[in-house]
């Protein structure tokens, strides 16, 4: 089972010897070969010729691709002193992203945008997407998954606010039930001075072009 919680450890890195969290979640191994032969099983009890030339190696590839979907990568949040004392908001938009629901095992995929505040430490830009893919890797629900990016942001950077929105078509709504294709789910999780000073959250939704 995939942990939801932020953790991270520090690694000395080159910039002025600063500490950079280390980001990682702890996840249980995958067994490829099972998985390979549950794949073959859903296919039969599905009703399809697992002995076909066109599905022989089906279940490897699902079972190598739901590994790739379902595995979250470590990385360094790199993050640099803020020499400037730069206190305006820092706004990413339109990361993209793709999860998989845990309801349905079906994706749902869109656009994250992350703003923050800094205060002490600025980050890396790169890595604010590094980490909307960090936490969508896994069986996913988009409002944890909002949650997550910005409680992790918060933790690690001690912002003076963080603001995510996601916004996401998902495709067991698109692709069965209702059917409706190209709706879209948006959630948000606003952290410190974004939920708390109406000018400062109304900056981050008009930067956003989102209405709020």
């Amino acid at each position: 089972m995939t942990s939801t919680a932020c953790r991270s450890t520090r690694e000395f890195g080159p910039v002025g010897g600063a500490a950079h969290p280390r980001l990682a979640r702890a996840v249980a191994p995958i067994d490829l070969d099972a998985a390979t032969d549950a794949v073959r099983a859903l296919l039969v009890a599905l009703g399809q010729d697992v002995d076909s030339e066109h599905l022989l190696d089906t279940p490897r590839r699902v079972a190598a691709a739901y590994a790739e979907l379902l595995t979250p990568e470590p990385f360094v949040l790199t993050t640099f002193p803020n020499d400037d004392r730069y206190d305006e908001l820092v706004l990413v938009r339109d990361v993209p992203f793709r999860s998989l629901c845990e309801h349905h095992l079906l994706p749902f995929h869109g656009v994250a945008h992350i703003g923050y505040l800094p205060e002490q430490r600025i980050v890396g830009l790169s890595k604010l997407a590094r980490v909307v893919e960090h936490y969508a890797r896994g069986l996913q629900v988009q409002e944890r998954l909002t949650q997550q990016i910005a409680n992790c942001l918060q933790h690690n950077l001690h912002a003076k606010g963080v603001a995510v929105v996601l916004e996401a078509e998902h495709l067991c709504m698109s692709l069965r039930g209702v059917r409706v294709a190209g709706a879209k789910t948006t959630t948000s999780a606003l952290l410190g001075l974004h939920r708390d000073h109406p000018a400062t959250r109304a900056e981050f939704f008009a930067l956003t072009g989102l209405r709020r």
